[in-house]
């Protein structure tokens, strides 16, 4: 029972989000060109978990390039408004269109020059009414089987508004060198400047097994070293290829009786090289262009200086990066 409901949750959540991506039309252009002539901020304001969404894509936004803020409806009409400006974007988020202290503020904004962008899911509602752009986020059903808690509508708005914040970001020329200066302090955005050489394993510590090894001694070196695959050299200590999780996987799955195999039998050939000198935001990125989890550095003479694995990139915190999946290609064996 709490399995299938779980999953019929999920299921009500993701079709809610589906069902957006017919609604991405002129009014979501209007949307991006209104932000991008704004000579403002954009100003998130919403009641509830409205507001909690909101203050959400408030911070995706200023992370992204786009200065924004929140301000809570209610507070506003008691003192907060001195922050808003005639330049300012409004971004009001409402399910309903209906919300008592929304609809109070936003002719007070209109009235001040701001120009108003509204999330909602009732497009013919009072609070579409006083908006330059509206946004239709609504969903057919919430999840909660009650009807009553924000479940589906909540996150349909919150992608709604990752969607605006990546459009921006496309249209700003946001690049990896930006999101580092908006994350000085950031462990990831500090992690992303500094070169491979810095993290990279080097020496011994690189997992390596000689042209013509036994798949259980491989496998034993994999372990020892943990870095889910294992290079493999010739005599000449020159790299021939690696091994990884995804080759044994394949090869138990094609039902071959690997443990009396070599490791050239199933090994991914000429693996993916990199310089050392690269930042590990450049070899991440390399990573994401070839799908794979692993980057080697070899000298002149083909031979490893080092190995680096994606969370040696990420810093080994759990980091999962979306679309990475083996450290060989897709298309490989």
């Amino acid at each position: 029972m709490v399995i299938r409901q779980a999953r019929e949750v999920l299921r009500i959540e993701a079709e809610g989000i589906l069902d957006l991506i017919e609604r991405i039309d002129h009014e979501f252009v209007a949307a991006v060109d209104m932000i991008m002539r704004a000579k403002g901020r954009v100003i998130f304001t919403g009641m509830g978990k409205s507001g909690l969404v909101g203050r959400k894509i408030s911070a995706t936004f200023n992370s992204t390039g786009t200065s924004s803020l929140f301000l809570h409806p209610a507070e506003a009409i008691h003192g907060d408004l001195g922050m808003v400006t005639p330049e300012d974007v409004i971004l009001a988020i409402s399910n309903s269109g209906q919300t008592t202290e929304i609809n109070t503020l936003l002719p007070i904004l209109r009235d001040m020059g701001a120009k108003i962008i509204v999330f909602t899911g009732r497009i013919e509602s009072p609070m579409a009414h006083h908006a330059d752009v509206v946004i239709d986020v609504g969903v057919e059903r919430e999840a909660c089987p009650l009807g009553l808690a924000p479940t589906a509508s909540t996150t349909a708005a919150l992608a709604m508004g990752d969607a605006l914040a990546v459009a921006l970001l496309s249209r700003r020329r946001f690049s990896q060198k930006d999101f580092k200066k908006f994350h000085p302090g950031g462990n990831l955005g500090q992690r992303l400047s500094i070169k491979v050489k810095e993290v990279m394993l080097t020496g011994a510590h690189i997992p390596k097994v000689l042209i013509g090894t036994g798949i259980l001694a491989a496998v034993e070196e994999i372990n020892a070293k943990n870095m889910g695959a294992t290079l493999i050299i010739d005599s000449d200590e020159k790299v021939a290829g690696i091994l990884c999780d995804g080759d044994l996987r394949r090869a138990f799955l094609k039902g071959e009786g690997i443990y009396g195999m070599k490791v050239e039998e199933i090994m991914t050939p000429l693996p993916k090289t990199m310089s050392e000198d690269l930042t590990t935001g450049e070899a991440l990125a390399l990573m994401e262009l070839h799908q794979i989890t692993h980057l080697i550095s070899v000298d002149e003479n083909g031979r490893a200086k080092g190995m680096v694995h994606l969370h040696d990139l990420l810093g080994r915190e759990g980091f999962r990066t979306n679309g990475i999946t083996d450290c060989t290609e897709r298309s490989g064996r």
